[in-house]
Order: structure tokens, then sequence, then C-alpha cells
């Protein structure tokens, strides 16, 4: 006790403010639950593992510290207890999630180091500072537990406008209790009763086929009726029933239903529940994950364990970050620089104060907790897996949509993480595990002159357009449409068994980007004039890691997002040596203003599009200034550079001459707006001119493209320009031949809906990480990836 005296002034009393990290180490994985428990300094409320907690006395000095251990409760009567299904799309709350843990008795002592002295807690023989301070400790919400109640929960469904003073129709229509039918097909299920004038139509057709026919809605479309009620889900507990609003557009409650219904002769206290509200079928979708074929789910696969196969537990919405990861921690870089060569002591000794925020150190943390095998051990339920909630704090910081509990595109992920390692490595390429999937792509455009132009481009990742039109199997895909349309006409569903897709092989998607392209309203600088030029594309350099994604989510008119639902034939092996780019060519001419293709000539002056500046100078602007409106809007019209004029008049460089950085929005444009936009399936160098022409901003720029049809098959002189950087001369160059080492897969109809999972190639064969569960694979869904990652191989 004296000892512990004599150290009270290296103990604090936590402020509201403090972080306290009293769940999990913040180098390890353990937790209160693990052999040796947790130890929380009580100066930092740093938490560490048995074996990590000397790492932080040798750093800090900090010698006391708040020792908690958890032991699991006995399991007697848990064979008894009923699991409960939950009724909202929650997490932790009454109704919600219950991740149905057991129960575990908690027990605490005050430990001095470096002795490991040990005083039991509580005691009133502790000084009161000491008492105080483990108080607040304990009763503290732990700063994991904070980020877990930002948790989705689903919104509560809102009073309707339109409930109080809806208008009910005399029209003498009284609804029988069962035999429901929809008034203008056959369908018996998905029934919605109308309730201003009784009409009991089908609900909408889903995403597969399956659900209505849409007469519902097309029915609220041309009356304007605003709210109906979902036959099958009215029962006494009217709360329960599933009242829809149109003009809404959401699920609504109405405190009017019982006389609603009563209007229509409907006694609801003796209605059976015969169908799944809205809310439920989406519980369904959550908690059932049912897309059978990705998930290889109802197959007997066996689960894996050790080094390399541990699972990564859901965190609510988190699978988009998992899928990654696991592809990640099974590539060489990764492996290396967080695992082989970065020991958890030594990114723990270079780490700051505060390493729960520290990317490195979260990082290897990750790494050692995916590729040591230490949590990867069988229990009951499969395995315990890992929950990596400090690595996405960390990633995530101060990113709107990644700090959420939101589902998030994996390949917006992928660019996110890029961007994140990139920044806590600047200018060093041994520390960058992502320098071996960068690579060069150069593109070739050709005006009718016979004069070139080259530009140059660094990336990470190739996006593939999926050409529809190269499906191999046409014959199944006609046969299939014709006995779909008549089986709609006879108002019967196609089941999932019977549905064709196309199936286009991968060398169509890779040929759709290096084939030549024609470029109708090409500005050329030879001509002076819009022509038809051809664009080809190829690699400068091959990378050691080759990522493909797959442009399954389109845009189709009317600003409407769609998936592409189509199989991609990928071979295991692939070989793109004949895609390699040729350079400058002997007796290629330039076009004017056209760089040499030589990465040391000086970048030439941005030309302006002549039609573009007259127009602006007729209506009484500077010659000059109309210039510098063309070249700033990439030449894509006279509107878009009367608004830059316009917004720009008060430049104060608006009078210095045209000079190579006049194109002073080129560095305006966001990447990851261009990616964004690129996952729509828009070409790059559209979205580049888009967001340009828009201000940086995505829906301005996906309205202008829609507006501008010509932009997508146009290009302009400054495609001779190149974002090569000095810094991109360690990007690897070698064979082109790989082999498939991953692919991570998407189910649902949107990015940012659904479930991700990975299958990665490791020794030897293929095994799915699909969230905490990882199994042998057994039937490898090879054809429905959304990124592929393949790896280079030798000879």
């Amino acid at each position: 006790m004296d000892l512990l005296r004599s150290h009270l002034h290296k103990v604090r009393i936590p402020e509201p403010t403090n972080r306290i990290h009293k769940d999990e180490c913040c180098v390890s994985f353990d937790t209160p639950r693990s052999e040796g428990g947790l130890y929380v300094d009580m100066s930092s409320f740093l938490g560490f593992g048995r074996e990590h907690v000397e790492w932080n006395y040798e750093k800090t000095g900090n010698p006391v510290y708040l020792h908690i251990v958890q032991r699991r409760k006995p399991e007697a009567d848990e064979a008894d207890r009923p699991l409960k299904k939950p009724t909202l799309l929650a997490i932790g709350v009454d109704g919600g999630f219950s991740d149905q843990e057991p129960e575990y008795d908690e027990t605490y002592e005050i430990v001095i180091l470096p002795e490991f002295i040990s005083l039991p807690f509580p005691s009133v023989d502790l000084p009161e500072k000491v008492r105080l301070a483990v108080d607040k400790v304990i009763l503290a919400e732990s700063a994991d537990r904070k980020q877990q109640l930002a948790a989705w929960v689903a919104d509560k469904k809102k009073i309707s406008a339109y409930a109080m003073d809806l208008q009910q129709l005399d029209n003498g229509v009284i609804v029988p209790p069962t035999g429901w039918k929809c008034c203008k097909c056959d369908k018996t299920e998905n029934l919605w009763l109308n309730l201003t004038d009784g009409m009991i139509l089908c609900g909408r057709k889903l995403w597969d086929g399956s659900g209505g026919n849409n007469h519902a809605i097309e029915h609220y479309q041309e009356t304007k009726y605003p709210l109906a009620v979902k036959l099958g889900t009215i029962t006494a507990d009217l709360e329960a029933a599933d009242v829809f609003s149109y003009p809404e557009d959401d699920s609504v409650e109405d405190p009017l239903l019982a006389q609603h219904l009563s209007h229509f002769g409907i006694d609801f206290s003796s209605l059976q529940k015969t169908e799944m509200t809205t809310a439920e079928r989406e519980l369904d979708c959550n908690t059932n994950y049912d897309w059978n074929r990705i998930q290889e789910s109802g197959k007997d696969a066996e689960l894996l364990f050790g080094p390399g196969y541990t699972g990564l537990v859901n965190l609510g919405n988190s699978c988009y970050m998992a899928s990654i990861m696991q592809v990640m921690f099974s590539t060489h870089p990764f492996i290396s620089r967080y695992f082989e060569k970065q020991s958890l002591k030594a990114a723990f000794a270079t780490a700051p104060a505060e390493p729960t925020l520290d990317l490195n150190m979260q990082m290897t943390k990750l790494g050692h907790g995916l590729l040591s095998g230490k949590y990867s051990t069988p229990t009951k339920e499969g395995q315990e897996g890992i929950r990596p909630r400090m690595f996405k704090t960390v990633i995530a910081a101060n990113h709107s949509e990644f700090s959420s509990m939101r589902q998030q595109d994996a390949l917006d992920f992928f660019l996110h993480l890029i961007d994140r390692v990139e920044q806590a490595n600047p200018g060093n390429h041994e520390l960058n595990p992502f320098t071996g999937f960068k690579f060069i792509v150069e593109e070739r455009v050709q005006c009718p002159s016979g004069k070139v132009s080259y530009n140059k481009r660094s990336d990470y990742m190739l996006s593939l357009g999926i050409p529809l039109h190269e499906a191999i199997n046409k014959d199944e895909l006609e046969a299939f449409n014709e006995k779909k349309t008549a089986m709609d006409l006879d108002g019967k569903e196609v089941s999932t068994e019977e549905i064709v897709r196309p199936r286009v092989p991968l060398e169509a998607c890779l040929a759709s980007f290096s084939g030549p392209e024609e470029i109708p309203d090409f500005y050329s600088t030879a001509l002076n004039s819009k022509t038809t030029a051809t664009k080809t594309a190829g690699f400068e350099t091959f990378p050691d890691y080759l990522v493909l994604h797959m442009r399954k989510f389109v845009m189709e008119a009317g600003w409407v997002p769609k998936k592409l639902d189509v199989y991609i034939d990928v071979p295991d092996t692939i070989d793109i040596s004949h895609m390699r780019s040729k350079g400058v060519q002997p007796g290629e001419e330039m076009l004017p203003g056209g760089a040499s293709g030589n990465n040391n000539a000086d970048p030439a002056l941005p030309v302006a599009n002549e039609d573009i500046v007259s127009q602006l100078a007729s209506m009484g602007f500077n010659y000059l200034h109309c210039q510098k409106a063309a070249i700033n809007t990439s030449n894509t019209g006279v509107e878009e550079a009367m608004n830059w004029l316009l917004s720009h008049m008060d430049d104060p460089d608006i009078d210095d001459p045209i000079s190579k950085d006049s194109r002073g929005s080129e560095q305006s444009v966001d990447e990851s707006s261009v990616q964004t936009l690129v996952s729509f399936g828009f070409q790059e160098d559209v979205a580049i001119k888009a967001l340009k022409a828009s201000g940086g901003n995505i829906e301005k720029a996906t309205d202008w493209i829609f507006s501008n049809p010509q932009a997508s098959s146009s290009a302009s002189a400054d495609s001779s320009t190149s974002n090569v950087k000095a810094d991109d001369e360690d990007i690897p160059d070698g064979s082109g031949k790989y082999k498939l080492m991953a692919f991570v897969s998407h189910m649902g109809t949107s990015t940012h809906c659904g479930h991700y999972v990975a299958h990665v190639l490791k020794d030897g064969r293929w095994a799915i990480f699909n969230d905490s569960k990882v199994a042998a694979s057994v039937d490898l869904p090879k054809d429905m990836g959304y990124l592929y990652f393949f790896q280079r191989i030798s000879g």
C-alpha cells in the first residue's frame, strides 16, 4: 500500500472526455476474457494484454493498472433460453439484434508494475484517489462501446402527413377476410389495400424478379391515393401492420388505421398474420443472407483455422471492409510490411502517445491478429475471430461514410485504404505495400491528319466495362427472354433456378479497355476543328498485383442506378502481354500542342477551342478571358465556358498570359469523386470532364453527362498531358502473366446495401471469408466477382 501511495501522482481521475479502453488491448486483440485478462493504465487509460503491459511500462513508466478479468458463467440454463427473433434493424437495443453472448463474472484488482504486486479491489484500505479513479473507469462507457452505440438502428416509423384527413370513397367496397387477389393480375401474395378506394393490388417487382407486378404503385400514379396497407400483416396488434405512403415513399404509421379499415368492413381483431412486413423481409435478408451461391450456403464446408484463417466479426455493416482486408493480408506486400518485418513491440514503441489512433500501429495489430493464428481456434460456433473496431476507427477517421454504420462500396474502401496508407508512408515506397499494385497506362489518340498525342497516368486498379453484346450464351438468353415474356403475360413468375444470365468472357472486358475506340467529337489542333479520332490504351508497366473492377453498377437514363445481373467467365490464369503499350513510334508526328511522349519534355501550352472562344468573344467578353474559360472547362462547350468565366472574372490572375499552368481546374478535380463516377460505369476522362464542368459536384456531374451524351465519346487536345509523377519511378514492371489469387463478390441491388464476401486462394486451395466464418470453398462462385485480384507469375 505504501508503494501505491508513492505512485499516486501517476494516477489520474478520468474526465468525461477521456477515451477509456477497457474492452480490448490497444496493440492486440486480447480482452478481459483472454488468458491473463486486461490491464488498464490508470494514467493514460489504455488497455493492454498480459503479454504487452510491460511494453507500456518500459515506454511510459506508468506503474499503476486496473486488472480486469472476465470469466464465463455456467451455461446450464442456456439450452432452455428461447432465441428471440429481432423485430428492429438494430444492434444491442430492445427488439433488435442480440449477439446472444453468454454472461460473464467480472473481477478487479490493482496491479503495480514492474513486480506485478496486486492489491484487492474494492478495498477500504485503498487511497481515496485510487478508489475514485477506478470507480469512474468501471462505470464509464468505454471508447469501443461509444463507437458501438452509433450502430445502425432503423428509424422509428413517422406518422403519415396524409393519415389524419385521409379521403375515403363511399363506393360500397367491402373487403372479405380471406381469398384476396390482385384486381389486375393473378397475384395472391404481396397484396396492398388502397385505403382511399379499397382496391387490392400487387406490390413492386423486386430486383430478382420476385414480388409483384407494380400494380399498386401504378394505381397510385394514376389516382394519387396516398396510403395502402399490406394484407396479411393486419392483426389485433395494429401497430405491426405494414402501412406505406407513396408520396412520402416510406413505411409510415396510421393512427386512424382501425377507422380506415372499418370503412371497408374489415374487423382487424379476427385477422391472422400471413405475410411478412417490409421491415421483416429486410430483416430476413440481413439475418439470413439468402444469397446462396456466393456464400456457398448449404454446402457442407470444412471450417478452417490457424494462421491466415482468422475471421473478422461483422461490426454491424463492415463486410465491405472485412472482405478487402482479408484479401490485402493474403498478399506478400502486406504480410511482409505489417507482420514479417514489423513486430507488435516495435510498432508500439514508435507509435504516438495514443496508439489506438495510429494507422501503422492498428494495421500491424490487424496483421498480427489475422496471421498469427492466436485468435483462430475452434469454438462451438466455429471460431471467435477478431473485432477490428480500433482499425475501423482509425481508417475511417474524418470520413463521413466509412465512420458510419452504413454499408459501403468495397471499391470505394479499397481506394480510400490506398490513400490512407500512402499518407502514412509519404514518399517511402519500401514502407508502402501498395507500390506493388501501381501501374502506368498510356493512351494514344490519332486524328485523321495522321498526327497523334499521348497521355500517361498511374493507377492502382483497372475499371472494366462489361460488353453484354459479347455474351457467349446468346441462344439460351434469347430462349429465356421469350419464355419470361410469355410467363409475364400469364401473370406467372420465373423461378430463381430458371433465370439465365448473360455470360461474358473476361477477355472481352479487357478488350473493351485496350481496343480501338472512336472519338467522334475530338478537337484536333492539327485540323483546327472537331473531327473523329481513334483512341487506344495499353499498359506501360505491369504491376505485381493486378486489380480488376467489374462495372456492374451503371446509371440508366433518368439517373437510375442499376446492377448488371451478369456472369463473368474468369480463367485461373491470364496473359495480358499483348496489352503493353508501344510508346511513340518512329515517324509519328505529334499533334500541335501535344506532348512528345517524352516525360522529360516541357509540357505544352493548353489549347482553347476556337469555336467556343469566338462565340464568347462575340458576346463582348475579353478574348484572353474566353480562351482561359475554354481551357479550364476542357473545351466542353460554350455554356460551361461562360459559367466558368462569370465566376472567375475577378480572379487576380485572369489577365495573366496563358501558361502551362493555366489549366487550373485540372488540379481541382477530387480523385475519389472521379472514381465514384467511374464506379457508376462512366469513362474516367468523361468523369474528369464532367466534374470540371460541374465544380466538382458529383450529382451535377452525373446530370451533366446525361445532358451531354456526346461527352461519352469525346476528348480534347488536353489528352496530350501526363499525370505520371516523378515519384512514380519505383513503379514495378515485369511479365504480363497472372494467376487469380482472390476475388470479392457483392450480393444486393446496390453497393450501399447487401453483403460482401471474399474468396482467397491459400495453400493451394480456395477459402471463403464470410465475416467471422472461414471455410474451404466447395462450389467456387468465380463468375460472380465484383473485384478480382491477380498476382504476377514468372515465365
